[in-house]
């Protein structure tokens, strides 16, 4: 990949998805430091806008799910109705809070039913900013690197919260906008024209995510005809190369499934993005069984673990170069017991 310096070259990078989900909330600072102690590569954070033009740290701009802010009685007023994506959805929005106001909430556990052990959390972790997230890389013992996602960027811009302008200015300002810096910083987003933009803006490397199903929002908005599917094909990987560096696909994109849920074989999308210089950083790897193929699930209980080392194998006999992991611990293992490359 063009401008990525990787820690272990002869192995698939480790990316710390949200940081370790499995045992911490995610998205908190013990979740990545957690992450970091067990031999992420990458921390990986997914930043959303507050209204007065912080990046904050979030997996989506409404934070009901992952706070405690439908308990808060002083922004009861806040609950609101947005078209985020073109999708209807209700309940407060960072775009809609300061971040002095964000500051005063707690996490909470987002899948409670799948991650019981994470439910007595709540109330222990405030949201962080993205300048927290590289902070945290930073203290590391070791070169970590931190793999963040704009959410919605299109969405944000119509606001006037432009991600791609506040997440350049904060590398800016830390001397991370730049191929060797003391962190490494890898850029992601679903949409394709804001790594358009991206591209003339920075030399760190950026990967288009594709999805199994459904197209980016800027096709969407822009009546473009295409979908995610449409992205996986000889021509638009060439043409993805143009402007990234990698693809971030669905590993059910890579390693296809029936309608059983069970693995059926390859794609030829690792193969396809590699024969034009793309990595591929599949998303997301989970322990339990609730997320696992039926070819590895090892009881009916949704929230216990399955075989998720068999899983891994699969993938890593595809030739994937990255993995966003839930459980770093068990990514690592994956790479102990069978091997990079």
């Amino acid at each position: 990949m063009k401008g990525v310096e990787r820690p272990l070259v002869s192995e698939p990078l480790v990316i710390a998805h949200r940081g370790v989900p499995t045992y911490r909330l995610e998205h908190s600072r013990a979740s990545y430091e957690l992450a970091i102690a067990w031999g992420a590569d990458f921390i990986e954070p997914d930043v959303v806008c507050t209204s007065d033009g912080h990046l904050v740290v979030r997996h989506e701009n409404e934070i009901a799910e992952t706070t405690d802010v439908a308990d808060r009685p002083e922004f009861a007023a806040r609950k609101t109705t947005r078209f985020v994506d073109g999708i209807p959805r209700t309940g407060w929005f960072t775009e809609d809070f300061t971040l002095a106001e964000l500051r005063t909430l707690r996490g909470q556990e987002r899948l409670p039913q799948l991650r019981p052990q994470n439910i007595d959390l709540a109330g222990t972790e405030p949201v962080l900013t993205f300048e927290e997230v590289l902070d945290i890389a930073a203290a590391a013992d070791r070169r970590v690197g931190v793999y963040v996602e704009t959410k919605h960027p299109g969405y944000f811009a119509g606001l006037g919260l432009d991600l791609d302008d506040r997440l350049i200015e904060a590398l800016d300002r830390r001397d991370l906008n730049r191929p060797g810096a003391d962190v490494p910083v890898i850029i992601q987003s679903f949409e394709t024209g804001n790594l358009r933009r991206l591209r003339p803006r920075t030399p760190l490397p950026l990967i288009q995510l594709i999805d199994r199903q459904g197209a980016p929002w800027d096709f969407i908005e822009a009546k473009d005809p295409r979908t995610y599917a449409d992205l996986t094909t000889p021509e638009a990987l060439a043409e993805i190369a143009t402007y990234a560096d990698g693809i971030g696909p669905n590993k059910s994109l890579v390693v296809a499934r029936d309608a059983g849920h069970r693995l059926v074989g390859e794609t030829g999308l690792v193969a396809a993005a590699h024969a034009v210089g793309l990595q591929v950083h599949i998303w997301t790897m989970r322990d339990e069984n609730n997320f696992l193929p039926v070819d590895f699930k090892l009881s009916d209980d949704k929230a216990a673990r399955g075989d998720a080392l068999g899983e891994y194998r699969v993938f890593l006999e595809a030739g994937v170069d990255g993995f966003f992991a839930d459980d770093t611990r068990t990514a690592r293992e994956a790479l102990r017991r069978f091997g990079g490359r």
